[in-house]
């Protein structure tokens, strides 16, 4: 192929998405890593200038001409997979994994590095290049830059094998999903689904040119069916599908089963971690983490658990006495939860989702979370419609200073369909860079899984929904605002992984503020606003079974990291076995024997968060804290939120995240800020 007339090879304007073929991925990937070994050599050559611009800036800059090649492919694997796609995107992501330990474990480029660490001018660096420099040295450690052989050759190898086995974990996850689904023509057969779940499925019908509805494994199906449907049987077909996915159990028991690759990939994590001198994987996670050894981990989880487990218990309990009083459930199975669940919450709080979307239509949704950020941050997001995107449902923004002056970028892609992988999330399109006169500015694309439009109607969100929403917008601001130019330390890039989720989480408090909400959520169709009986109601139902989501959190975090510090090889992974013995210690409601969560726990199998699930919670002790100083000076208040951009979003990874906490709340965070934001004060 020419690689004049590539697309992923244009260093100009945004990707060309439309361009885009399965055929251009290898050849761009081929050039860029043969281009970059041998800028490489010339940049870590023992007679070459060994200064700041000389060796940092030039590996950010091939970083950054490496990313904007790779991060249209990975997304589109993720937003719109086909056969071909994947077949390239998995070659390509193995031959880009071994390309980047061999550049880890260069020791000249190591060499070079910390030649510059060693120079007299390096302490009058500007704080982000002495970051950068700090964090290189720490990632080439991490690589295995001073192993020997054959342990250099081996760490090698496992780096490989692992990114061939979590891609095939994810796809098998995906493939999973969409190989299973349920055509039914008697609408009687989903009673109790609202009429826009239903819409739901009668468009996952259309697009397979059947007629009724269509029972699939996509998550607004799952949500309806689960949370709605009168017909029990239903309900445990879709958890019994669900929950053995890509699994030795099931209908497709057998086909996509990840059993497997989980042995291998917590073998292969153990024997990486070993080499480079860690007890286990979870020692080496905690090495670009907050929380400083496991102890100090497991010490958070289980005092949390000691506080949630209880209330858990009386809401189970509780729950068990209304199935069996009054939906007549005498043995109240896991696929009966969220369904009756949802009956005591519209009996005790008057409430349901299907009273509360009619005012969350997703474009008033999208207007009111831009004008949250306008009134914290001071910018503007605005529209365009001459970009290039993968699907006709994605918008493209601008995000503008009060001057008018682009600065950031962002997609939005909001609605489920076929191809795409399930789950909400925020990832890199490209990282604010400044190149001598020449700035790159920050693009993220921003991903959810809602119900799409349907019947004419516009899409309806749940005020879950509208949380997920304001959540990756949360990772969204923290990549677009950065103040930082060196990408490998500006915005989410080199933030421990346990602080990460510090401005997604606390974006999610302003979904619940009365003033943001008044300003924009309004019926559909009558443009009433939210009326205030309502809201309220929604405000007391807010830490409804509070105790039960924490501890499924805590059950999913301690599988997690006990996972990878406890692994013995001449026992294996035992996932099954561990995640028992976490649910003995934590859970109050215990799943049958075939279900197979962990062969579908893609977050620590194939999404960056081995032995690291944990963070979630850790951050949210962050979050609670940080939202509390809004409170205390008004919610939507410029100034807080002004300093908030400039101490925690803006900074990146130039100084540990503990130390932008403090420098926004003026000392250490509380940990009793999570249970109060929980309810459980």
């Amino acid at each position: 192929m020419d690689t004049s007339t590539n697309p992923l090879l244009d260093p100009n304007g945004l990707p060309a998405f439309s361009a885009i073929r399965p055929e251009h991925v290898e050849p761009a990937i081929d050039t860029l890593i043969a281009e970059q070994r041998a800028a490489i050599e010339r940049i870590a050559a023992p007679d070459g200038i060994r200064d700041f611009e000389h060796v940092i800036l030039a590996q950010e800059r091939l970083d950054q001409t490496m990313a904007r090649a790779w991060a249209p492919v990975s997304h589109l694997h993720s937003v719109a997979d086909s056969e071909a796609l994947r077949k390239v995107h998995g070659d390509a992501e193995e031959k880009l994994t071994d390309h980047g330990i061999e550049v880890g474990q260069n020791r000249d480029l190591y060499a070079a590095v910390q030649a510059v660490a060693d120079r007299p001018d390096f302490a009058a660096l500007p704080v982000a290049g002495r970051a950068a420099v700090e964090h290189a040295l720490r990632d080439f450690r991490l690589s295995g830059v001073a192993l020997e052989e054959p342990a250099r050759s081996r760490f090698r190898e496992i780096g490989v094998e692992l990114s061939k086995l979590t891609t095939e974990f994810s796809n098998a996850v995906l493939d999973a999903s969409e190989a299973w689904h349920k055509h039914i023509t008697d609408e009687r057969d989903l009673a109790g689904i609202p009429a826009s779940g239903r819409a739901v499925l009668r468009e996952y019908a259309r697009e397979e040119n059947l007629d009724g509805f269509l029972v699939t494994l996509k998550q607004p199906s799952v949500q309806a069916v689960l949370t709605y449907a009168e017909n029990r049987d239903l309900r445990e077909a879709v958890y019994y599908a669900y929950q053995t996915r890509a699994s030795d159990q099931g209908p497709d028991k057998g086909k996509f089963d990840n059993s497997a690759r989980i042995e291998k990939i917590v073998a292969l994590r153990h024997e990486a971690a070993q080499l480079l001198g860690f007890a286990n994987a979870a020692e080496e996670s905690l090495a670009t983490k907050m929380a400083t050894s496991p102890a100090t981990v497991l010490s958070f989880l289980r005092d949390l658990t000691a506080r949630a487990k209880p209330v858990a218990r009386k809401e189970l309990d509780e729950l068990r006495r209304f199935a069996t009083e009054e939906l007549k459930i005498d043995n109240l199975e896991p696929w009966d939860v969220a369904f009756a669940a949802e009956r005591l919450r519209q009996q005790r709080y008057a409430i349901d989702e299907e009273q509360i979307k009619p005012y969350f239509p997703a474009s008033a949704a999208i207007d009111g979370l831009f004008m949250v950020v306008e009134r914290l941050y001071g910018v503007r997001f605005t529209p365009r419609d001459d970009v290039d995107t993968w699907h006709k449902d994605v918008k493209y923004y601008d995000l503008k200073n009060a001057d008018g002056t682009v600065f950031a970028g962002a997609y939005l892609d909001l609605y489920a369909r076929s191809g795409k992988r399930g789950g909400a999330w925020m990832d890199v399109c490209a990282s604010r860079f400044r190149d001598g006169g020449h700035l790159q500015l920050p693009i993220a694309f921003l991903t959810c899984n809602f119900p799409p439009p349907t019947d004419g109607a516009p899409a309806l969100l749940t005020h879950d929904d509208v949380l997920t929403l304001f959540h990756e917008f949360g990772h969204g601001l923290h990549h677009m605002l950065t103040e930082v130019d060196i990408p490998s330390v500006g915005g989410i890039d080199g933030v421990e992984w346990d602080a990460v989720e510090l401005p997604s989480q606390f974006m999610e408090n302003f979904a619940w503020d009365r003033e943001a909400l008044h300003s924009f959520a309004r019926h559909y169709e009558t443009g009433e606003p939210l009326p205030d009986d309502l809201y309220q109601r929604m405000l007391d139902a807010r830490h409804f079974h509070a105790g039960l989501f924490l501890v499924r959190q805590l059950e999913f975090a301690l599988f997690d990291f006990r996972l990878h510090l406890e692994y013995d090889p001449s026992l294996g992974a035992r996932p099954l076995d561990v995640l028992e013995e976490v649910r003995r210690e934590v859970a109050v409601l215990h799943p049958p024997a075939w279900q197979r969560f962990p062969h579908a726990f893609t977050h620590i199998f194939a999404g960056g968060y081995s032995a690291g699930y944990y963070s979630y919670l850790w951050a949210e002790v962050l979050s609670a804290d940080a939202f509390e100083a809004f409170e205390e000076t008004g919610v939507l208040d410029r100034a807080t939120g002004e300093r908030f951009r400039r101490e925690v979003l803006a900074v990146g990874a130039t100084r540990p995240a503990l130390d932008s906490f403090k420098a926004f709340r003026g000392r250490e965070p509380r940990p009793d800020a999570l249970l109060k934001s929980y309810g459980l004060a």
